[in-house]
């Protein structure tokens, strides 16, 4: 008989970046707190680890991005100045922890994905746990987070999610070797991180969501860099394939790549156009700017 899955009940964000292709907007601005809409990039992630049933958040953090951590933190005095003029604060509502349930590591040297994981380790322990780049906004119900652990519960093992793209666009992801499919779950055969157009194993890329088992831990120990001179967390998942179940999930949903300036903005138009309150008068507003 098998043991029971442990629950995936942490989450690691990796955001450490600069956010330089958003400069000037992020020289004092963390890219994660950038607004779609009214929300900013990271509270979409949070949001969807919340729905899939994640306690607790990891966040990679690096200099300068302490915002990220005052978002999620009590503004006194921002929250008297509302209750004093009563205001309604239920907009403050998913930006509230409990206690302990967020903590931050420092990655000292921008050295890689899967060297921004490793800085986890320590908190991650011998748990399983999900992994959300918040850059890409994955946009659905259930979320892709809440797909995955779905699916986790019925193989276990490891997780990514994946997404078609047009096969001249795989240079630019890590791509899957894919196996017997059933359903939304290719089983997973290898991996490779940007491939050349012609040597791409399919045009089923990793789209920013993994679950992943705590043994990746121990093989990013001694994972040499690999493609970008940076330590590949696509390297490290591709050694453990054999030694472990892994699936590729594939998302019911869409996908923004909010890391671009035109995912940024396609991100912020399709997301204004699903809200009651709103969509109507941008649809007219589009159609005034294409006139």
């Amino acid at each position: 008989m098998n043991a029971p899955r442990k629950p995936i009940r942490k989450a690691v964000f990796p955001v450490a970046g600069l956010g330089t292709r958003f400069l000037p907007a992020t020289k004092a601005i963390p890219k994660e707190l950038l607004p779609i809409v009214d929300r900013p990039l990271i509270q979409y992630a949070i949001d969807e680890a919340r729905e899939a049933g994640i306690e607790q958040m990891i966040f990679i953090t690096g200099r300068g991005k302490t915002a990220l951590v005052d978002q999620f933190d009590i503004a006194y005095e921002l929250e008297a100045t509302m209750r004093e003029r009563g205001k309604d604060m239920s907009a403050l509502d998913q930006t509230r922890f409990t206690p302990g349930n967020l903590v931050t590591v420092r990655q000292q040297e921008p050295l890689g994905l899967g060297h921004a994981i490793w800085c986890a380790r320590a908190v991650v322990g011998d748990e399983p746990f999900a992994i959300l780049l918040p850059d890409e906004l994955m946009w659905g119900s259930p979320g892709c987070l809440k797909q995955m652990v779905d699916a986790y519960e019925d193989v276990g093992g490891n997780l990514v999610s994946v997404l078609e793209v047009p096969h001249e666009e795989v240079f630019q992801y890590g791509v899957i070797t894919p196996g017997a499919v059933r359903g939304n779950l290719t089983e997973v055969m290898g991996l490779v991180e940007k491939p050349k157009v012609e040597d791409a194993p399919s045009n089923k890329i990793v789209s920013g969501r993994y679950i992943l088992q705590p043994e990746v831990m121990r093989t990013l120990e001694t994972q040499g860099k690999g493609a970008g001179g940076e330590i590949q967390l696509t390297d490290a998942m591709a050694r453990m394939i054999g030694t472990q179940p892994f699936h590729a999930v594939t998302f019911a949903g869409r996908r923004f790549d909010c890391g671009s300036k035109l995912g940024f903005v396609e991100a912020t138009l399709a997301l204004a156009l699903e809200r009651e309150d709103m969509a109507a008068e941008v649809r007219a507003m589009a159609e005034r700017l294409l006139a």
